[in-house]
């Protein structure tokens, strides 16, 4: 316990798209359990309400915002209502993610813009947001949600989400070494294959809704057998954000069960 005692967290996200637990709602739980309050935010606060009580249920300190992380001015205040609450921002967990299937010739220009926005804009702007009070007190940790789709194709095609996950690598680069030296730190985390919610609501249409027959292939992709879990991610981010970690940043970790490794 304690690991980000007394620091403030702000994870984008942070409910679930239907039952069980997606990766931003495991990131808050864990943050909150290891001392750190959490701003709770997500498009919906219906959505963000089951993760604010089971924070609540175990002591922690957390409040929720509603927001549209591809928006400016609410990005810009995000940062202003974690510094009117909590006084400071030492974390910036980026989660917020959509995934549109579709190649080249299949995907919209409307779909290609919408992916883009929700899955690297909301990254950059809402660092842009929260980069000038970590400046102030001193440092802080950036932790950004990618996906193993940056750097591999995977059977589900998603080009506009391939090409957003990529983009949330380099930015990630150009933020640790631009902001290296004044000790804000910025990393990004490469989902493989997870049984999420969000996977769940994205792909089940691509299977017939036939969510068993949907985990049982993806299962069988994965060298152990086996999906990985939220909670996989989010001790991961737990870790990259924590001052364990001081000596790393701009780094991209792989967390696939070996996926990767296949040829």
């Amino acid at each position: 316990m304690g690991r980000v005692q007394g620091k403030v967290a702000i994870v984008t996200g942070a409910g679930s798209t239907g039952d069980g637990v997606g990766n931003g709602k495991a990131a808050a739980i864990v943050y909150a359990r290891e001392g750190a309050k959490v701003l709770l935010v997500d498009y919906r606060l219906s959505a963000v309400e089951e993760t604010l009580q089971i924070i609540k249920k175990e002591g922690g300190d957390c409040s929720t915002l509603q927001a549209d992380v591809s928006s400016s001015a609410d990005c810009s205040n995000i940062a202003k209502e974690c510094i009117s609450r909590y006084g400071r921002i030492d974390i910036l967990h980026n989660n917020v993610g959509i995934e549109i299937p579709g190649g080249l010739e299949e995907t919209t220009e409307e779909a290609w813009d919408k992916t883009l926005s929700v899955n690297l804009k909301s990254m950059f702007l809402l660092s842009k947001s929260a980069v000038p009070h970590m400046l102030k007190q001193g440092g802080g940790a950036i932790v950004n949600i990618a996906s193993i789709n940056a750097i591999r194709t995977l059977p589900a095609l998603s080009v506009s989400y391939a090409v957003s996950k990529a983009g949330v690598l380099a930015l990630t680069r150009e933020i640790a070494v631009e902001y290296a030296s004044r000790h804000i730190r910025a990393n990004a985390i490469l989902p493989g294959m997870m049984n999420t919610p969000f996977v769940i609501s994205a792909l089940t249409e691509a299977y017939g809704g036939d969510i068993e027959k949907m985990t049982e292939y993806r299962d069988s992709k994965c060298p152990t057998g086996k999906q990985g879990e939220s909670w996989d991610i989010a001790y991961l981010a737990l870790f990259l954000a924590s001052d364990e970690a001081k000596y790393i940043t701009g780094a991209n970790i792989v967390v696939d069960g070996a996926q990767t490794c296949r040829i």
